[in-house]
């Protein structure tokens, strides 16, 4: 019997309604469950200030979250059309995206992470479009003034500005105009942010200005059974997905392969940098959400056999069984 996701993949406008829905009903499944989330014990003022107009665990901040994350998802597609990262057509990054984001329940309450991870995906528009060109200054400017801006939502994605340079030599385009024209990018959102906070509060205390202490403890995000198996088997399903993403690199163009390279480095160091800032690790899951979806919808959407889709099937029941697993007292 052939398994074939091609109804997933380009959906009809019912289906993906469907899918769509189903995501939103596992999402709102943790709140009218009472399987509420903590929020991260460190935060920025900013977010600080957020979370008293949105109170975490509530109906309006879990709307406010879901919004974002279907903008989110529609940016997902956007990218992947606009520089054919994927190259076909495909429904299955979204659905990804929006199931991971809907099983990970700790994400429903950072709603400064979603609107971080928005203006995360414009700044890929601009390094994308990078690709060869050494004096692509602006497109440096704006995508790192982006991340920047994140980074004053949650102070440790500014690290994710140096990951970009070396994203700058995947892309061929890294020279001193552009490494300028990024830096000061990342600089100008954090001048003008401390005047406007001197000159509005000038007793404000800047040494709690950035709120991003290393924290090496493992056992924050894998912390009970059902996680570690969970964990594991996601990993695994990233592993098996990267033999077949990079079995079917010779079919792509040499921007594309480079712009894969570069988003499975960029998972790599977001990795490690959640496990880093261990304290703030929840803040960094929309994005490797994102990053992930990309990456393991590439196989899934280009290698059309029984055992992929297999694998996506084992993927979506996956998830389902880790919600179910929350419910369940061990």
């Amino acid at each position: 019997m052939r398994i074939s996701l091609k109804n997933i993949i380009v959906p009809s406008i019912p289906l993906a309604i469907v899918l769509v829905g189903s995501c939103f009903v596992l999402w709102m499944s943790a709140f009218f469950g009472e399987r509420f989330a903590t929020l991260p014990t460190q935060s920025t003022s900013l977010v600080q200030s957020l979370q008293s107009l949105l109170l975490p665990n509530t109906l309006l901040s879990n709307l406010v979250s879901v919004s974002f994350t279907l903008i989110n998802a529609f940016l997902l597609a956007q990218i992947n059309n606009r520089f054919t990262i994927i190259r076909t057509r495909t429904f299955l990054p979204i659905f990804i995206f929006l199931l991971l984001m809907s099983t990970w329940n700790q994400t429903h309450v950072v709603n400064g992470s979603h609107v971080a991870l928005t203006l995360i995906i414009f700044s890929l528009f601009y390094f994308f479009s990078m690709a060869r060109d050494r004096k692509a200054s602006e497109q440096a400017f704006m995508g790192s003034l982006l991340i920047s801006l994140s980074s004053i939502l949650i102070n440790p994605f500014i690290f994710i500005i140096p990951v970009c340079w070396i994203g700058f030599m995947m892309f061929q385009s890294f020279s001193l105009r552009t490494f300028l024209a990024s830096v000061f990018g990342a600089i100008s959102p954090w001048i003008l942010y401390l005047v406007a906070r001197y000159l509005f509060s000038p007793d404000f205390d800047f040494s709690e200005i950035f709120v991003a202490n290393p924290n090496f403890n493992l056992s924050i995000p894998t912390s009970s059974f059902p996680d570690l198996i969970y964990a594991g088997l996601i990993i695994l399903i990233m592993i098996i997905s990267l033999f077949g993403l990079f079995s079917l690199s010779n079919g792509d163009a040499i921007d594309t392969r480079n712009r894969l390279n570069f988003l499975l480095f960029l998972l790599i160091s977001l990795s490690v940098l959640a496990i880093i800032f261990s304290a703030q690790f929840v803040y960094f899951l929309p994005i490797i959400a994102m990053v992930y979806s990309i990456l393991i919808s590439h196989p899934f959407t280009l290698k059309q056999n029984n055992f992929y889709g297999i694998l996506f099937i084992v993927f979506s029941i996956l998830n389902i069984a880790y919600v179910i697993s929350k419910y369940i007292q061990i």
